[in-house]
């Protein structure tokens, strides 16, 4: 390691601290001498020097000579030291690496940021979110999205897709023909607007968080506590409401998707789940069940509900509620019916 204490001496103009008196030494000798005193600087000596020779002052001949008497051999007469970044950016080139010089330099981040396409920023999303958002795409987009994004990215959103059309996504995109830059860049465009989402849906963390407390929660319970919240700010009611899934909103499901969940429950959590529940719901829920799974609840729930505590019951529709969020999470139901995109009506 060089010792910057070398230098010293009472100078002129105002007095250069040790770092600059190095660099300045450095930028006298030319690159290749000062390249191959490079190795005996560590990491941080070596972002010093380079700080002050970027930002060193104008250093007369006769100055710089004080600086230099030690190195008289390798001075040159008359050097003044004018255009210090670009001289110091050469004698890094000479001494090290290319990937050296743009780490120390800083250049490598900056170059690294321009680099990054939109399909890498895609790579650090969730690939739930991603496989929900291509699902609304024809599966020919889906197809060339999936062959852009990085590799252990692209198959972990596969697998989040349905698997009736994972097949005919993965032949569309081995036999994916080269895209016009037109079309590409409407689906690079449609990418953009996946991000937007996907920032927004970051930056709507809070109302995740206070949606998930009201799940936990009873429907009277939830009914009260939004509307305190809609008296002081109707905004924020409108961004948890969409978030929050009780047992009642069974009702709203898709068919297939109370079907997959329903029959998946125990029948004695069904049971407790629709002891003093609405016809309505009533009906629902064991008309999405097997018909001898349904006879057997209609007969338990003959008993009514005396002697039933109203905690259990309400224990037993939270855990239906918790299992079909569990189960929209991983794509596998949809908790309310979608809306018809243009591809799905041209289908």
């Amino acid at each position: 390691m060089m010792d910057f204490d070398d230098f010293s001496g009472a100078l002129a103009e105002k007095p250069l601290s040790q770092t600059e008196k190095a660099a300045a030494v450095l930028l006298a000798m030319g690159k290749q001498v000062a390249g191959r005193l490079l190795k005996y600087f560590t990491q941080n000596e070596l972002q010093m020097i380079i700080a002050s020779a970027q930002s060193l002052r104008l250093i007369p001949p006769d100055e710089l000579a004080q600086l230099v008497a030690e190195f008289e051999d390798l001075f040159t007469e008359g050097a003044g030291l004018m255009d210090n970044a670009k001289a110091i950016e050469s004698i890094l080139e000479e001494g090290l690496t290319p990937d050296e010089v743009d780490s120390l330099l800083g250049r490598r981040t900056a170059f690294q940021a321009y680099e990054t396409s939109i399909w890498d920023r895609l790579g650090e999303a969730d690939p739930v979110f991603v496989a929900k958002f291509l699902m609304r795409e024809h599966p020919q987009t889906i197809a060339y999205v999936l062959s852009m994004m990085p590799s252990a990215f692209g198959a972990k959103v596969l697998l989040q897709l349905p698997e009736a059309q994972r097949a005919d996504i993965m032949n569309r995109t081995v036999n994916l023909k080269e895209v016009s830059p037109k079309a590409a860049q409407i689906i690079e465009n449609r990418v953009l607007g996946l991000m937007a989402e996907i920032d927004a849906e970051r930056n709507a963390s809070g109302s995740t968080k206070v949606a998930d407390l009201m799940n936990e929660l009873d429907k009277p319970q939830v009914d009260t506590l939004l509307s305190s919240l809609e008296s002081i700010n109707k905004e924020s009611v409108e961004k948890v409401r969409p978030k929050i899934f009780l047992f009642d909103d069974l009702t709203r499901m898709p068919q297939p998707s109370r079907v997959l969940l329903l029959n998946d429950i125990a029948s004695d959590i069904l049971t407790m789940a629709l002891r003093g529940s609405s016809a309505e719901i009533r009906e629902i829920v064991l008309s999405s069940i097997s018909p001898r799974q349904r006879r057997m609840i209609e007969s338990d729930l003959q008993t009514g509900t005396n002697g039933i505590n109203p905690r259990e019951i309400a224990i037993a529709r939270r855990a239906i509620a918790q299992e079909a969020i569990r189960l929209a999470n991983s794509g596998q139901i949809e908790l309310k019916p979608r809306e018809n995109t243009p591809v799905e009506e041209a289908a």
